[in-house]
């Protein structure tokens, strides 16, 4: 493989025969893409949830048209919401006959100075990254610990270790989910339950192209030891085989997808 301009890779049936809930999934991001990863890995049915009801509807039937998998549903769902989250998890236990791997992938970023930023701007990175990604898990591991099986993916960042510019409230959230994810994996192993976080560095797609100056992201990817930021499908790749029963030992672990120099 050309590690510069890498091929796509087939699936290997790493997920066959099981279900998958994957938030944040609507879009071009990681989210949409792991859903079509899991998809092509074998798995037996997929909910994806958004918080933007006419793009989670358009991904839904783009999955099933690009897939061929009919098994493809889509719940809106703002995991700062409470009640949203447990509206998901139970709607997608009902529709898939109960949850094998949840993919934690929602998560809010601004750019902006630490002195320039007011507690609002703040406060929804964190509640939306962070506490978002705890409501998943905390009501996720409710379930699960009744079956007594069950594997959950978070989407952490390089951020949570490294440190940027303008990042402070978004690096603080993700070195949370890192924390997180360390933590719940230790009290979910004592019901048979896995929890594991992929940390990106960087992962290039349509939206963050929208989001990022052009300048800031051809910086960022001239870091990288291959000059370019990840495809999505490599991010997701990483999740596939944390979900998966290759990595049966693994919990608590943050694993990172990055080729940073510095």
């Amino acid at each position: 493989m050309n590690i510069k301009i890498p091929e796509y890779v087939k699936g290997h049936g790493l997920l066959k025969g099981k279900s998958v809930l994957i938030t944040a999934a609507a879009g071009a991001g990681i989210g949409f893409s792991a859903a079509q990863r899991a998809i092509e890995e074998g798995c037996r049915g997929i909910v994806i949830s958004d918080i933007h009801e006419g793009r989670l509807t358009a991904s839904v039937e783009k999955l099933k048209t690009e897939t061929g998998c009919q098994e493809v549903y889509g719940k809106v769902c703002n995991v700062a919401v409470e009640d949203d989250v447990q509206a998901l998890i139970n709607t997608a236990e009902e529709l898939l006959g109960g949850v094998d791997v949840l993919i934690n992938n929602a998560g809010l970023g601004t750019t902006k100075l630490l002195i320039e930023m007011e507690d609002p701007e703040w406060n929804k990175v964190i509640d939306v990254t962070l506490n978002g990604t705890m409501r998943m898990t905390r009501y996720m591991m409710k379930v699960m610990k009744a079956r007594g099986e069950g594997v959950i993916v978070n989407n952490a960042s390089v951020l949570g270790w490294r440190a940027q510019k303008e990042q402070a409230h978004y690096a603080a959230a993700k070195a949370g989910v890192m924390a997180l994810t360390r933590c719940a994996a230790l009290e979910a192993a004592d019901f048979g339950v896995r929890i594991n976080a992929v940390a990106p560095s960087l992962a290039v797609h349509a939206m963050l192209k929208k989001s990022a100056p052009e300048e800031l992201l051809a910086e960022l990817e001239a870091r990288e030891a291959y000059g370019r930021g990840a495809e999505v499908w490599e991010v997701a790749n990483i999740m596939m085989f944390l979900a998966s029963d290759y990595s049966s030992y693994m919990t608590g672990e943050i694993v990172s997808c990055s080729s940073q120099r510095a």
